[in-house]
């Protein structure tokens, strides 16, 4: 047995190890992988090994997408890590700030559309652009198509 080989499997984990333990399944291991946000290395046998630090990684990238950051907003932020290392608390602070600005607009919009939803749809006319009640003479046409409303019109 080579060193490598033998370095592997006293602290590397299989793609079911990490996928039992991480809560997720194999294939989302691989397409973690695929987009860049996890890595793995290959044993002599072809064999896919992960080291332990990926289920914080992993357990990062999770809270993220649960509270909607996009793949593309946690791979950007897992880059900013040097040498791609696992986020430590500090760093889940740092990057946590940088979205909690998007996540406070979602937030109010989420907001709004509860408080807005009951009205729109007690007219009955299900319809914003012929309700005289919530889009008098569709007033909201000039701000384009889509629902306006919930992303609340820019002057």
């Amino acid at each position: 047995m080579t060193d490598l080989n033998r370095a592997l499997r006293s602290h590397d984990l299989t793609p079911g190890d990490v996928a039992r333990r991480a809560g997720v399944t194999v294939s989302a291991l691989h397409f973690y992988e695929r987009e860049g946000l996890i890595t793995s290395v290959r044993t002599a046998g072809n064999q896919r090994r992960y080291h332990r630090d990926v289920l914080r990684r992993i357990a990062f990238i999770r809270v993220s997408q649960r509270v909607g950051i996009s793949l593309a907003e946690i791979r950007e932020a897992l880059a900013t890590l040097p040498e791609s290392r696992t986020p430590t608390k500090i760093d889940w602070e740092r990057l946590s700030r940088r979205w909690q600005k998007n996540l406070d607009e979602r937030i109010a919009q989420l907001q709004s559309l509860r408080d807005d939803l009951t009205g729109c749809i007690g007219c009955g006319c299900l319809s914003l652009k012929a309700c005289s009640l919530i889009n008098p003479g569709d007033q909201l046409e000039r701000y384009g198509p889509g629902a306006v409303r919930l992303e609340r019109p820019r002057a």
